[in-house]
């Protein structure tokens, strides 16, 4: 874990090395200073002589200086870096994620991606700024104090030892229960976003439903339980306060009572006195520093652990060594092919697939819920990768060529459309950067999406809000049949794509791509029979299994599924999720 952290600080591992370098320094020439001032008193105030007060004054104000300049300079450096760190810690998360398979994004939930990309870096970053300062500061300033209060006095310097002993001990049954606690924070703050983020997605359903009350009482709960865990937390580190006094006012009247026998025995000068008090807070407050420390490190370990988690993970689908960089055409095999999902129960949701397609047929695909229409196409751009079994397309395995030659070459338009900020041009070039405005607006006319465009004030420049907001389903559906259209693709997947359009809008579809790209093949998956009924073929699932697959009319004839949904939605009632064509 450190080492994969170590390694994101980059560029700016020179501040890294700098800030502790410098902090020692300060924490020496600090150090000195009570030993000058010793010297002011016993030498100068003691015996009267102005010319060693003024003489030590001015060394003690030009070390002053020097640890402030080494301070400033400190500050700034370990800041770049605690920063810098941060800065690296984001983008290299977010470069990883965007390598994940949809395999490696099922582990995670978008409230807790989201939670290590925010709360967990920042205490990351604020706990390497305490290390690059404070773990340096405190144990140098503790042991410069410890030998020089030694130096000056060996037996009154057992005070400190008690005093660490006994602070060591109380910090030690403070942290250790301390650190689950604060794991379990951070798992409570994944359940606080990922309400938030759920409620405002769903913001016109939470309204349409009523369910603002309801809501909200959810997200009390989960902010209740971040505050009961934080609470607990807090108080257990709370007392590392109290102790921390009890050590520091008892140190200073064992001193105080110790060294004022000391002085009347003659053993020890008022001076020496005054600097050992001095280190007695110097010693005391290093301590303090480092136990909190403690705490910060108690809090970012949890925090370290889960973004070391994200930046170790490896996808789970990569492209081979000298892999394929070119799809011949877009023929589709699957050859018994079976798949599960690994973060699933691990049965199977499909089970012993064995289709042949040819470039440029039109495949049609229904089945009822769960019936994993939407697993098969997705293996076919190898987001997932098979169980048992082989899919190949353009007449080789899937898993030979390079990902994105691959999914260059398939276009998927999945059942969750997903448009962003931006205007209809920006979205449409997704697809192809470089696409012209007329190939823009070609795609559109295949998707059928151009006669609504066409009324908008600013047409093709007008701007879609986050998400698609201030376009309708329908809309949403077209713009992204046309996002996919324009990277010309082999193989076309429309996933339940068209739901949202009317019927004739949909027949009018289906009948650009089949006059407009013959050389497609063509998958569309759909509940309705009609928008799939003048398919060259059509495959019929049943629970992960093909249940029939041909036309239209050799499928009435001999799959009693098909032709009893068919019936039923001929009749205005029944789909795959029903009960067909029974009353």
């Amino acid at each position: 874990m450190i080492r994969t952290l170590w390694a994101r600080v980059g560029a700016y591992r020179r501040e890294a090395a700098a800030a502790p370098l410098l902090t020692a320094l300060e924490a020496v020439l600090e150090t000195m200073i009570p030993l000058v001032m010793s010297a002011i008193i016993d030498r100068g105030i003691e015996a009267g002589n102005m010319r060693n007060v003024f003489l030590y004054g001015g060394l003690m104000a030009v070390l002053a200086a020097m640890a402030l300049t080494c301070g400033v300079l400190a500050g700034r450096f370990a800041a770049t870096a605690s920063t810098g760190l941060a800065a690296n810690l984001r983008a290299g998360m977010f470069r990883n994620i965007q390598t994940f398979s949809f395999s490696n994004i099922d582990r995670y939930s978008t409230a807790g991606l989201v939670t290590r990309l925010t709360t967990d870096v920042t205490n990351v970053q604020n706990a390497f700024q305490m290390i690059l300062r404070m773990c340096v500061r405190a144990p140098v300033t503790m042991l410069c104090a410890v030998v020089m209060a030694v130096r000056v006095s060996p037996r009154l310097s057992l005070v400190f030892l008690v005093a660490m002993v006994f602070l060591g001990l109380v910090l030690a049954a403070i942290m250790i229960p301390t650190h689950r606690l604060f794991r379990q924070v951070f798992r409570k703050y994944d359940d606080l976003n990922a309400s938030v983020q759920e409620n405002v997605s769903a913001i016109r359903v939470v309204k349409s439903f009523v369910r603002e009350d309801r809501e909200e009482e959810k997200f009390r709960r989960a902010a209740g339980n971040v505050c009961r865990l934080s609470v607990t937390a807090e108080s257990r580190l709370i007392v590392n306060m109290p102790a921390m006094m009890t050590a520091v006012y008892g140190c200073n009247l064992a001193i105080s009572w110790f060294g004022a026998h000391m002085i009347s025995a003659g053993s020890l000068t008022i001076g020496q006195m005054n600097q050992m008090l001095s280190y007695v807070m110097n010693i005391l407050m290093s301590l303090m520093m480092l136990s909190m420390i403690f705490v910060m490190l108690t809090m970012s370990a949890a925090s370290a652990r889960r973004i070391a988690e994200v930046l170790n993970q490896e996808s789970d689908l990569t492209s081979p060594e000298d892999a394929d960089t070119a799809v011949r055409d877009g023929s589709v095999d699957f050859e018994n092919v079976s798949f599960a999902y690994q973060s699933g129960s691990g049965r199977p949701v499909l089970q012993n697939i064995d289709l042949h397609i040819r470039s440029g047929e039109t495949i049609g695909i229904i089945g009822g819920t769960g019936s994993a229409k939407s697993s098969l196409v997705n293996l076919i751009s190898r987001l997932y990768d098979v169980t048992e079994g082989t899919v190949r397309v353009g007449g080789k395995d899937v898993r030979t060529y390079d990902l994105d030659v691959l999914r260059s070459q398939v276009s998927v338009v999945l059942q969750k459309n997903v448009l962003f900020s931006g205007t209809i041009y920006e979205n449409l070039r997704w697809g192809d950067p470089e696409a012209s405005d007329e190939e823009c607006r070609r795609a559109c006319r295949l998707a059928c999406a151009d006669e609504f465009i066409n009324r908008l004030p600013d047409g093709y420049n007008t701007r879609i809000d986050q998400g698609g907001a201030n376009v309708s389903g329908g809309q949403k559906q077209r713009l992204c049949i046309a996002r996919a259209l324009l990277k010309k693709p082999k193989i076309l997947i429309l996933d339940d794509s068209t739901s949202a359009v009317d019927t004739a809008t949909d027949a009018r579809i289906r009948r650009a791509f089949r006059e407009e790209i013959p050389d497609t093949t063509k998958f569309i998956i759909a509940q309705r029979v009609d928008s799939v009924r003048d398919a060259d073929r059509i495959l019929v699932l049943d629970e992960g299994r093909v249940s029939g697959f041909g036309t239209h009319d050799e499928l009435l004839k001999s799959n009693a599924i098909y032709r009893e949904v068919y019936e039923g939605q001929t009749r205005g009632g029944g789909d795959f999720d029903g009960n067909g064509g029974e009353d």
